[in-house]
């Protein structure tokens, strides 16, 4: 038998001292992933090539990249990193998810309002103002202002993993400006082609309406007095790693993708340049961080964004969607207290998760972390796409003591968890032509609007591509997988 007649998973290891979503014991396999495994099987290894360059190709033609700054920091497009073997989810364990997306975006929307008007819940002591006031999120320019509707989380990005007891835990949120919705309807398409029969066979859950969702989202929180709002899509530019992504979305909703240099503020309302003259605008999604979005208010310097775009906001003339200073809540060390937020403001019980965390501006936390490095993976707190993570059982014991010295010199800069152990997938690793398993995560995305409530199905399955690494962030060169939402 030659290598490109064996069957695929026939080299799978046995057993992996993970939870293994495709494979038990022995190499068993799960019930759900049996029609798939089987599917797989009846390929040969080149036949399975066959199909994968087709996949990867189409991903090519259609233009899906990413840039990597860490593998070049001039930020050259590469094609992202896709994986044929889909992850698979049940219905009734993706109905419980669901409501808890939804119940955390109502908590983390409620601390919002309340940080940035009353403060209710810190005069109730349950979350320390120092450590509010302390955020570099925290956006003095908000204060006592409430946005159209009451939003100010329209989109969240809520990072879970399958930890080995099988239970999900919510690993970050992101309500700045999450990324990475364009890949999951990318992802979709190219499975439909590659895998056809299956959708039937497991009657997934449809991810294609997510456009819509959006732009319902983005008309529910106009300004007042505007029937047939003008919407846009606001980016940084090419360069951005995430461009693809804006052009995705404002091609799909079939509104205008600007640049700063494409909008104007004059009278406190913000206009549009076009070829027929100056058009207003009503709502901004856009994709440039806070510290960019208006030289009068943040950085002097940005040349990104539009002077006196925060002046019209205050007005409400416009509509920003996230509103600035949502990073305060996404902030690791406030992460914590997302528990508290749900009891709070809704009176009820976290129905997800969440994985302890050791804040190191607490000084027991902080000796705890000192103390127990090595078991731990320490994270800063406003930082995203899994830049400046340190790994414990990873480091040396020079990389120990740099960890050490960051952390004294910035305690409050600085959370850390235990390592979870996230589950792992089967994954087709070209290098060796072969699967093996790889951990993954999931970022789910949630949307919120006035009277809209709405969780993508399934979202985007995150691979780290790397053999036993941990990290999966797309930033750091890790890939992708659909993620299906079947009926059980």
């Amino acid at each position: 038998m030659t290598a490109t007649d064996k069957k695929l998973f026939e080299e799978y290891p046995k057993s992996t001292p993970f939870l293994d979503e495709v494979f038990g014991l022995n190499a068993t396999t799960n019930a759900a992933y049996a029609k798939l495994v089987e599917y797989f099987d009846d390929f040969n290894l080149n036949e399975f090539k066959v199909l994968n360059d087709y996949t990867k190709k189409s991903f090519l033609t259609r233009g899906i990249t990413f840039a990597t700054y860490n593998e070049n920091p001039r930020g050259v497009e590469r094609i992202f990193p896709f994986d044929l073997m889909p992850r698979l989810i049940s219905k009734s364990e993706w109905k419980e998810i669901e409501t808890g997306l939804i119940q955390r975006a109502k908590a983390i929307n409620a601390f919002l309002e309340d940080v940035y008007n009353g403060q209710e819940i810190l005069k109730a002591g349950l979350v320390p103002e120092k450590l509010i006031t302390s955020s570099v999120n925290f956006v003095k320019a908000m204060r006592d202002f409430k946005p159209a509707g009451g939003i100010y989380t329209h989109i969240s990005g809520t990072d879970l993993i399958r930890h080995s007891d099988g239970h999900f835990y919510i690993l970050e949120d992101n309500v700045r400006c999450p990324s990475g919705v364009s890949y999951v309807l990318a992802n979709r398409e190219a499975l439909k082609k590659s895998l056809s029969q299956l959708f039937t066979q497991y009657n997934v859950s449809s991810v294609s309406e997510y456009p819509a969702a959006l732009l319902s989202v983005l008309r529910s929180v106009t300004p007042k007095h505007v029937d047939n709002p003008v919407c846009v899509v606001l980016t940084p530019g090419s360069f951005n790693s995430a461009y693809y992504e804006h052009t995705f979305l404002a091609q799909t909703m079939g509104v205008p993708l600007v640049e700063g240099n494409d909008l104007f503020v004059e009278n406190d309302f913000v206009y549009m340049k076009t070829v027929y003259g100056p058009k207003r605008v009503d709502v901004i999604y856009r994709r440039i961080d806070d510290a960019f979005i208006d030289p009068e208010v943040f950085r002097e310097d940005s040349v990104l964004g539009i002077p006196g775009i925060m002046r019209a906001y205050r007005k409400h003339n416009i509509t920003l969607v996230n509103a600035p200073g949502t990073g305060v809540a996404d902030d690791k060390a406030v992460y914590a207290f997302v528990p508290d937020f749900i009891r709070f403001y809704l009176k009820e019980e976290p129905i997800l998760r969440n994985v302890p965390t050791y804040r190191c501006g607490e000084p027991e936390d902080c000796k705890y972390v000192i103390d127990n490095l090595k078991d731990l993976v320490v994270k800063p707190v406003d930082q995203s796409g899994g830049y400046g993570i340190f790994i414990g059982k990873t480091a040396t014991e020079e990389e120990v003591e740099e960890q050490k010295a960051l952390i004294l010199g910035d305690p409050r800069e600085y959370i850390a968890q235990p390592i979870m152990n996230l589950s792992v997938h089967s994954t087709f690793i070209e290098g060796k032509n072969k699967f093996e398993p790889r951990h993954i995560d999931l970022r789910a995305f949630t949307l919120m609007g006035k009277g809209v409530e709405y969780v993508l199905a399934g979202g985007l399955s995150r691979v780290a591509l790397k053999e036993g690494s941990l990290v999966v962030n797309s930033s750091q060169g890790g890939g992708s997988k659909d993620t299906w939402i079947f009926e059980d």
